[in-house]
């Protein structure tokens, strides 16, 4: 697996970022446009809370040029760096098996 040394950002950064700042799009009309709780809203954009699928499908209805994969990628990739600059515990673990190198593809 290959590690990237600068974080990705949360995806609530690149949402208020690329999205609700440009748009001039307050919380508040997200949360009422996506039928969630502004509380839910400001979670995510001050990187306190993750994208669910359930949020990722509300938010690619919201702006049309996104998808629900587009914004569970953000989490994906956000999560992924975390976890492996933040805890050693995975690196133990070892392979249950090994592909002989002669194998056909």
């Amino acid at each position: 697996m290959r590690i990237k040394k600068r974080a990705p950002a949360h995806p609530g950064v690149i949402l208020r970022d690329l999205y609700l700042s440009p748009l001039n799009i307050t919380n508040t009309r997200l949360a009422e446009t996506l039928g969630v709780s502004r509380k839910a809203i400001s979670g995510i954009v001050n990187g306190h809370k993750s994208v669910t699928p359930e949020m990722a499908l509300r938010l690619s209805r919201a702006f049309p040029n996104t998808s629900p994969e587009f914004w569970l990628n953000l989490q994906k990739n956000y999560d992924l760096w975390h976890v492996a600059h933040e805890s050693r515990d995975w690196q133990t673990v070892q392979p249950l098996f090994t592909i002989p190198t002669d194998a056909p593809a």
